[in-house]
């Protein structure tokens, strides 16, 4: 019931996330010019490729930065000092997001979801119905914090009949692990990061931006200097970036992306739903609660049991088992442990993750579970994954 190598180290967290092996050897390849054919050749598949993932039309530019440059990225390209946004704060990255909006001088009103909730669609309505000159809604597609999957299609049928408002998305944690589609939904800015579903390195982030959005990008007044979109779509129709290309995560992206279109997006969500739905069905057999009540596929948060410490428990895993989880933020910690479903996942870590978590339990309380239901959930869970190709 065990992985076939007991050293094998698992990384099951939201991000970075275990790598392909085929990303691995083309992180490994010598290092090449970003200013040569044979780089252009592949930035220029890349731009192509990544469309796909975004599922748009709209050029997608490529960052070297984390994913919360990509969030201020949007920012400073589409708002002026003064503007009003409306940031809807459900957790961590919604707090983040809004006070991102506030250092440049936005008028942010915020709509306080309580952690563990997906925000009500009617509460943005009615916020513009107010407030109509709103220059922009802020939202997570997922917030990482809290595992949560708010509505996006809901918000952006409501955003899109504003003709003066934006609707800016941090898909972060959900580009690539569930459908996310930025044209059909009428998406105005969206955000992505490598270390994420692209199950790459950290320091790459992906933004896109539509039409309507490219209507007030010129007339922003925000500084901007690195993050100014323009420059980076001047240079891209010339088969360029702006800056220094980050050539290893472009040409890992490049194969990622060469992965993606051989499956389909379709296989790729079915995949990582498949994970999450095992983890939520047998973390729930060994006394863990769901603490998201509109879960995302891409990240399970989980609630720990009353008597224990989500911090020690997801240290005792690492430590005792090398399996990497990770805990919870701020009100969060302590109360809960979080699981990622993105990446080179194989079927083997989810069941040892199962019986893992389960000694982990008895661990700190050997009466909470006995070895013999630790054994039993571990060979149900097997057989799930058998059941449920």
């Amino acid at each position: 019931m065990t992985s076939p190598n007991e050293s094998d180290y698992s990384l099951l967290a939201p991000g970075p996330v275990n790598l392909h092996p085929e990303v691995r050897k083309a992180l490994a390849l010598p290092m090449i010019h970003h200013r040569t054919p044979e780089f252009d050749k592949i930035l220029k598949r890349v731009l192509t490729n990544i469309k796909t993932v975004f599922q748009t039309k709209e050029d997608v530019y490529l960052l070297t930065a984390t994913g919360s440059g990509g969030m201020e990225a949007l920012l400073v390209n589409t708002i002026s000092p003064g503007d009003k946004v409306l940031a809807i704060v459900s957790g961590k990255f919604g707090e983040r997001w809004a006070d991102m909006a506030k250092v440049f001088g936005a008028a942010v009103t915020i709509i306080e979801v309580p952690w563990g909730e997906a925000v009500d669609v009617s509460a943005v309505e009615e916020h513009l119905q107010k407030n109509p000159n709103t220059r922009a809604v802020l939202c997570q597609a997922c917030e990482t914090s809290t595992a949560v999957a708010h509505p996006i299609k809901e918000i952006a049928a409501v955003v899109q009949k504003y003709s003066e408002t934006l609707f800016l998305v941090d898909a972060i944690t959900a580009l690539g692990a569930y459908p996310i589609r930025m044209d059909e939904w009428k998406i105005d800015g969206l955000v992505a990061g490598s270390q994420k579903a692209f199950m790459l390195p950290t320091g790459m982030a992906f933004i896109s931006f539509s039409q309507k959005a490219w209507k007030f990008i010129d007339q922003a007044k925000c500084p901007r200097y690195y993050f100014d979109v323009r420059k980076e779509k001047k240079a891209n129709s010339a088969g360029e970036t702006f800056y220094s290309s980050n050539v290893v995560i472009i040409r890992a992206l490049d194969v990622v992306l060469n992965l993606i279109q051989a499956q389909g997006l379709d296989k790729l969500f079915h995949d990582i739903h498949r994970r999450a739905e095992f983890t939520r069905i047998f973390a729930q057999k060994l006394g863990f609660l769901l603490y998201a009540k509109a879960p995302s596929d891409s990240v399970t948060a989980l609630t720990v049991p009353s008597n224990m410490d989500g911090q020690k428990i997801r240290l005792q895993l690492e430590e005792a088992h090398n399996i990497t989880i990770m805990g919870g933020q701020d009100q969060a910690k302590g109360k809960i442990i979080r699981v990622g479903h993105m990446g080179y996942i194989q079927d083997h870590e989810l069941v040892r993750l199962m019986e893992c978590l389960g000694h982990t339990l008895r661990h700190f309380d050997p009466d909470y579970i006995s070895l013999e239901q630790v054994s039993l959930i571990a060979n149900d869970a097997e057989k799930w994954l058998e059941q449920n190709p």
